[in-house]
Order: C-alpha cells, then sequence, then structure tokens
C-alpha cells in the first residue's frame, strides 16, 4: 500500500467537505443565504428526479422592448423572468448567479401543480372525481379531523383543520413541518397532519395549509400506485419535451414527495407549465388533462382574506385567482401568472428578504412590483 493510499484510509485526517445552511431553517433564511439556498435544494433535502424526455425547442419571438427587465430584476431580489406569449418566448432574463439549467425552488408554486396532477389522474381513471375521500387513499387517517375531508377541500384550502402558517415563527405549524423534512423522518409529515385538530366543518372556510397539499400529493401517488415524480415524469415532464430533469423533495430518504413546496425545476421549464394551461391541459395534440380541468381550476371557490398575493382576490383548485388571473405563488417571490384570454405567461424566481430579517411591508412592496411589471408586459404587448 502506498503512502497515499494509507492517507486515504485514515479517518482522522483533515479533509475538504462542503458546509451548507441549516435545512431545518429553510423558511427563515437571512437575505444572505437566500439565493444559495433556494439553488441547492437538492442538496438539502431528500429528493427524487424526475426525469426528461427528448427535449423540445421552444420558437422565440422579437424581444419585448420598453421594460427596464434588468432594473426591475437588481431591485427585486429575482433570479429568473421569463415572458411567453402566444407559445413564443418573448423575454428571458437570470440573476442571482442562477443558470439556464440550474432547478431553482418551486416553493408553493408546485402546489398548483399538484392540482394538475389530480386532473391527470382523473382523465387516467385513477380517481373517480375531486369529491372522492381522503381517507379513501390514506386509511392512516381514519379517526382524525380528515374524517369527511375531499380531495376538493384538500384543493381549496377548505379541509377545517387548525394549521399556523406563520413563516417568521419558528413553532408554528409550517415550520415543524419544515423541520421534519429537513430531520428526513419517515412517516413524519403524516403523523403531524394525524394530530392536527379540527377547527370547523371541511368545507366551512378557506385556511392556507401547506400540509394539506402534502396530502393531496399522497392521495395521487396512492391513486396512480407510482412515485409522483415518475407519474408527473411520465404524464407531463416527458411529453412536454421539458429541458431539464426536475425533483421533488421528500419527506424522508426513498419516501413521499413533497406535493405543496420545494421541488426544483429550471426557469424555461416553469414556463413550459404555463403552457400547458394556456393550452387547455393538451401538450402535441394529446390531451393530458380532462376537458374543463382547466377552467376548474380557474373557477373561484372562496374569497381570500387579505393581505393576500397582490393582484389575487380568490382560490380555486390550488391556484390563485384575479381578474382574468391563474397565478402561482410561492414564497420569496416564485410566481407563475397566466392570462389565458391574452395567451400570455410570466414566471418570475425570487428571493425576496423574508420577515424576521426585513419588515413585511419590504416583502410585500416586491410581490407588489411583480404585479406592477406584468401590467407593463401586456401595455407592451397592446
Amino acid at each position: 500500500m502506498t503512502a497515499t493510499e494509507e492517507d486515504d484510509m485514515d479517518p482522522a485526517l483533515a479533509r475538504p467537505a462542503a458546509h451548507l445552511p441549516r435545512a431545518g431553517d429553510f423558511l427563515l433564511y437571512p437575505p444572505t443565504i437566500q439565493p444559495w439556498g433556494y439553488r441547492i435544494v437538492d442538496q438539502l433535502f431528500a429528493h427524487r428526479v424526475v426525469p426528461r424526455g427528448t427535449p423540445r425547442p421552444w420558437p422565440r419571438g422579437a424581444e419585448l422592448g420598453g421594460l427596464d427587465a434588468d432594473g426591475f430584476m437588481e431591485r427585486n431580489f429575482l433570479a429568473g423572468l421569463l415572458v411567453i406569449k402566444d407559445g413564443a418566448i418573448r423575454l428571458e432574463r437570470y440573476g442571482l448567479g442562477l443558470q439556464p439549467p440550474d432547478r431553482w425552488t418551486t416553493m408553493s408554486t408546485v402546489k398548483s401543480l399538484t392540482a394538475v396532477l389530480v386532473g391527470a389522474a382523473i382523465r387516467d381513471g385513477a380517481i373517480d372525481g375531486v369529491r372522492a375521500a381522503v381517507t379513501g387513499f390514506l386509511p392512516e387517517l381514519r379517526g382524525t379531523a380528515y374524517d369527511g375531508v375531499t380531495l376538493e377541500h384538500l384543493m381549496t384550502m377548505s379541509s377545517g383543520t387548525a394549521w399556523t402558517e406563520v413563516y417568521s415563527d419558528p413553532d408554528c405549524d409550517v415550520n415543524r413541518y419544515s423541520r421534519s423534512l429537513a430531520d428526513k423522518v419517515p412517516g413524519g409529515v403524516l403523523r403531524m397532519m394525524a394530530a392536527l385538530p379540527r377547527a370547523q366543518a371541511p368545507g366551512a372556510g378557506f385556511l392556507y395549509n401547506s400540509g394539506d397539499t402534502f396530502l393531496l400529493g399522497a392521495c395521487v401517488t396512492r391513486a396512480v400506485g407510482r412515485p409522483l415524480a415518475d407519474y408527473l415524469s411520465a404524464r407531463i415532464w416527458q411529453p412536454a419535451g421539458m429541458e431539464f430533469d426536475a425533483f421533488y423533495t421528500l419527506e424522508s430518504e426513498g419516501g413521499q414527495e413533497i406535493g405543496g413546496s420545494r421541488a426544483g425545476m429550471a426557469l424555461r421549464d416553469f414556463g413550459r407549465l404555463a403552457q400547458l394551461v394556456l393550452d387547455d391541459g393538451v401538450i402535441a395534440g394529446q390531451r393530458v388533462l380532462p376537458e374543463g380541468w382547466v377552467e376548474a381550476m380557474a373557477s373561484p371557490r372562496f374569497a381570500v382574506p387579505q393581505p393576500c398575493p397582490p393582484g389575487i382576490g380568490h382560490y380555486g383548485y390550488c391556484w390563485w385567482l384575479g381578474e382574468e388571473l391563474m397565478s402561482a405563488v410561492g414564497f420569496a417571490g416564485q410566481r407563475i401568472d397566466i392570462l389565458r384570454g391574452e395567451r400570455l405567461a410570466m414566471v418570475t424566481l425570487g428571493a425576496f428578504p423574508q420577515p424576521p430579517h426585513v419588515p413585511l411591508e419590504q416583502e410585500r412592496a416586491h410581490r407588489q412590483a411583480v404585479v406592477d411589471f406584468l401590467g407593463a408586459v401586456r401595455q407592451s404587448l397592446a
């Protein structure tokens, strides 16, 4: 054995090692950490790859003029900006070190994708309809506050369970959920959800609950009999010609995908999801979603309490809704805005500084800036 080989076997020797931000603090990262952490989510949590197929090139139209896109990105801590009009890319920008192949965190925009997969499973006959009982897919929840809760209740944030989602509060339910993911506890999230008390009857009112969308994704997994990542790949990722592999984070190594937060995908592939909605659930002439499913997702189910995302007044099936607008909205600046009537979509990926590191009003100002820029895009196309 050589001296080098002996050194390689010596556990006492100092060796290079990566320092990563604490995964359990994911929703509490300071501004200095956010752009780094949001780009390496698959290194922080257990994950499962969503394999791509054969990439399909996108047509590109003339670049939109009269817009201060670079200034908009700098002022608002944006990592990605994409505008699609009539099936063609009209504006594409990267910042904060993001490169086209990098997978940035989806945050809660993936909730809207989970509703898309519910539609695909209904079309496949794996789910009978939105009024199917959650406990029919997850018998572990029988005898809990989820008795009587349907898939529709999960998609409309109206399960009636008690839940706190205050990102700046380390002890609230969403941060306990986040720490369970960081600790990779097998079955930990499901046990946490099973222990929630009931606050009101299912369907009685809206209460935003990321844990409910975890359960929604788990229901789809049980219904289709395969990992959610594999189902997404087969039904959407490969047929749509996505350019890059994506990934889901998992509750534990080899465990259930998180259907409600922190998946990862590349900017242009976010855009292809928007294009699927603009095309009414049809990919390359083949219907993937039931006829009328996009309209069902875009139909207002509950008025949402203020303050809510700018430009938004209602919630549908895991989509935020405004006047003529469908939006997938995620923590810290992730947003997919779709104007179906105008064949227009805009994707923003961000690292908006968050409380408690900055005042809440600052984060809201960044959200408003996204809505204002969308208005400027519409004006430039008029």
